[in-house]
């Protein structure tokens, strides 16, 4: 390089020794100081890279962090959506027809069991009762003289004083008047009962909802429109579907003994509001469905939750994780840790004993937390790497630091700059 810009001097300086005075002159001035320094400049620059590129040490093997393998305990469990219901729910509806005279409970309150809620006009069935009364002592009065009258025929028939046709006449008499009376002790009791329909009461405790009727207005026994409608939200139902899908692969899990029963706490459940925060309080898995939705594919699986503070509605939509059951070997590693080819499918990087770089094709099952867990392509042992993927190719040495080691540096290095910007 140094011989190119001492022949281009030497080549220019012929020039200039070969041309007039004037054309002499004239290139005397183009080539003032400015460039002379600009060329003594670019001269630098091109030996500084020169050597540069000639005399730098050679790079080491790139530095990874790894995590080692080690099967752990894990309790295996699936988030499934769900809907809330009320555990139980009651249509109130009149059993007599009449007229509304008063509602007696305040829409969206606490009621009891038993408790009034509609008084129909009760004037009617009162009329209707009174009569069935009267007839029924009109009925027991003639009673008495009839089986009198039975009693003598049966006396004067054994001294022939009366003919069998008599006494059977007398006898009959009795027994129609006794059936007479049966007849309106019913009708007695039925009176009662629709006088009793006249007060609508409430069949559950629970909390009441809107009235669709007001005072004053008619309405027909058993009629399709529910006056108002009561559900009972402590406990509550949880309903979750659950496809066949699932349901078999727990089956093969648990067969297979990759998966265990958890024992007492296999059957609890918790739950995710809509707005993704925990219900504080575990509820019971209280039965599977046997019976497939044909249009879903899919299970009912019914869980019960307490619901003090009335917290949960019916109809919310929620989250349900469901313990599947408890791996005792599972191998989980960091889903950085995890990466994908053109197709999708996942690998990961593994550290062998020669600190080379081995590419091991994965199963992955679910992730839990941060991390993912494999079904199959790992070991116990196995070195995978987490950082510095990117660096590392298969088959090429690498440099293994500890992941846990990697990630201790970072706050002392973030420590170091704060206290850097602090002191500038």
């Amino acid at each position: 390089m140094h011989r190119n810009i001492s022949s281009h001097f030497s080549r220019l300086t012929a020039l200039e020794g070969t041309s007039g005075g004037k054309s002499m002159q004239a290139k005397a001035n183009a080539y003032s100081p400015c460039h002379v320094v600009l060329l003594l400049g670019i001269l630098l620059l091109l030996t500084a890279g020169g050597c540069k590129q000639k005399g730098g040490p050679p790079q080491g093997d790139p530095e990874v962090a790894v995590v080692t393998i080690h099967p752990e305990r894990v309790v295996i469990t699936t988030e499934l959506p769900g809907r809330t219901s009320a555990f139980r729910i009651a249509e109130i509806r009149p059993q007599v027809n009449g007229l509304i005279q008063k509602r007696l409970f305040t829409e969206g309150s606490d009621v009891k069991a038993g408790q009034v809620l509609y008084q129909i006009d009760p004037a009617p069935f009162q009329a209707i009762l009174d009569s069935a009364s009267a007839s029924l002592g009109r009925a027991e009065a003639g009673l008495g003289s009839i089986r009198l009258r039975a009693e003598r025929y049966h006396d004067l028939l054994a001294d022939k004083a009366v003919s069998q046709q008599d006494y059977d006449d007398a006898l009959s008499a009795m027994k129609q008047a006794e059936a007479e009376i049966k007849f309106y002790q019913a009708s007695v009791k039925t009176a009662r009962i629709n006088l009793g329909y006249t007060h609508v009461t409430a069949p559950i405790s629970g909390r009441i909802g809107k009235s669709s009727v007001t005072d004053g207005a008619l309405v027909m026994a058993y009629q399709p429109i529910a006056l108002a409608t009561i559900q009972q939200l402590d406990p509550i139902y949880v309903d979750v579907p659950q496809s066949t899908t699932e349901m078999l692969r727990l089956k093969h899990r648990l067969e297979d003994g990759r998966l265990h029963h958890d024992g007492t706490n296999q059957n609890k459940v918790k739950l995710i509001l809509e707005d993704g925060t925990a219900y504080p309080l575990e509820g019971i898995l209280q039965f599977q469905d046997i019976t497939v939705d044909p249009t879903t594919g899919s299970v009912i699986l019914r869980v019960v939750f307490p619901n003090p503070q009335s917290a949960l509605l019916p109809g919310m939509f929620v989250r349900a994780v469901i313990t599947e059951g408890v791996n005792e070997q599972a191998i989980l590693i960091p889903q950085q840790g995890i990466s994908r080819t053109p197709k999708g499918d996942p690998f990961a990087l593994v550290v062998d004993a020669d600190n080379k770089v081995q590419q091991r094709t994965l199963t992955l099952d679910r992730a839990i937390g941060s991390k993912w867990l494999v079904s199959s392509g790992l070991n116990p042992g196995d070195r995978v790497i987490v950082e510095g993927v990117q660096k590392a190719r298969p088959g090429a040495p690498v440099k293994v630091v500890p992941f846990a080691a990697a990630h201790k540096e970072g706050p002392a290095v973030e420590k170091a700059v704060q206290l850097s910007e602090t002191t500038n």
